[in-house]
């Protein structure tokens, strides 16, 4: 893909830069184990310092959205591999299971009644726990459910699926006790470090979005003849908001691209015959004169991509970090 800066932009360089690289990846402009331009590549394919570059970089493997091999390269992680069960702390599971024999005794039960305790009471936690919970964290609500309802619809009985938002998840305190039992929490690429921030230990998934059929239908229905404004309310993401609908309506010339908080978008949505607004931005159509069309560039869940990596994932018992309090010894 191309890479590309707004300059007339207040945004620093290298925030867009790395918005621009988790957009991709959120939305399938780079798939996992698509090689990245080398530090000094993408500084010059850009036009920045390397140190922004290899800041970026760093931050970007923190999240665990990209990994290095040494001597080939950076590449765009899977994040069904980010997210791969990990060697067990038998060292642990060893210190509860001494602790549990030494219990016993004192209760001076017998090796067999304990095993037999044992596996009723790891068969009723295991029929407690058949059925996963999973949180998915959006930017606004309503959307935040159209994407959990989605992404439950694949999974079927395998999973619940509940929604929240990254505002909600952030002020209340009772929601983040809530989710720590939670299987697995699945949101947006650049959104999966603030919720790791939030919620230290829990299982952080971000998954795949496509745009939504009726979304990929009214871009392709656009008149070729049309002034379209795009608005987007992420500034990190505006660069590639262009690109997506040049994808799906090729014959259209004019098309501008703005952000949400732009000073010149009211003067702007004057002179427009189609808007194109993120997720989020629906108040700017009450705002259109007669005449002028307006619709969503909403986005989905990738199906696909819940199938590959999110169903195996629950199907083999991820466990999450709670599982070392006393409260939560099993899942």
């Amino acid at each position: 893909m191309e890479f590309h800066l707004d300059r007339s932009s207040a945004l620093p360089l290298g925030m867009q830069l790395r918005g621009l690289i988790e957009y991709a990846i959120t939305f399938e402009a780079l798939k996992p184990g698509e090689k990245l331009p080398s530090v000094r590549e993408m500084a010059e394919l850009v036009g920045v310092a390397p140190m922004t570059v290899a800041q970026v970089y760093r931050e970007l493997k923190e999240a665990e959205l990209i990994y290095s091999k040494p001597g080939s390269g950076t590449f765009i992680a899977d994040a069904k591999d980010t997210l791969a069960i990990r060697s067990q702390d038998y060292g642990l599971l060893h210190q509860r299971v001494d602790e549990l024999i030494d219990c016993g005794i004192v209760m001076a039960l017998t090796a067999q009644e304990l095993g037999a305790l044992v596996s009723s009471r790891f068969n009723d936690r295991q029929r407690q726990r058949r059925k996963k919970r999973v949180f998915l964290i959006g930017n606004f609500i309503d959307s935040a459910r159209d994407y959990a309802e989605s992404v439950a619809e694949t999974l079927g009985e395998t999973a619940s699926v509940e929604a929240t938002t990254i505002v909600d998840l952030r002020d209340d305190q009772a929601l983040r006790q809530r989710m720590a039992d939670a299987d697995l929490l699945l949101t947006f690429a650049h959104r999966r470090r603030e919720v790791s921030q939030l919620l230290p230990g829990q299982r952080v998934l971000n998954i795949s979005f496509i745009p939504s059929e009726n979304t990929r239908r009214a871009l392709a229905s656009l008149d070729p003849l049309a002034r379209v404004l795009v608005v987007s309310i992420f500034p990190e993401f505006t660069a590639l908001m262009k690109n997506g609908v040049h994808r799906f309506a090729p014959h259209v010339d004019q098309i501008t691209v703005m952000q949400r908080d732009d000073p010149a978008l009211e003067a702007q949505l004057k002179n427009t015959d189609t808007l194109v607004y993120a997720t989020g931005a629906e108040a700017l159509a009450a705002h259109l004169q007669p005449g002028q069309q307006a619709f969503e560039y909403r986005h989905i869940p990738d199906a696909g991509d819940i199938q590959r990596v999110v169903l195996p994932l629950l199907q083999q018992g991820i466990h999450n970090a709670s599982d070392t309090k006393e409260s939560h010894e099993s899942k």
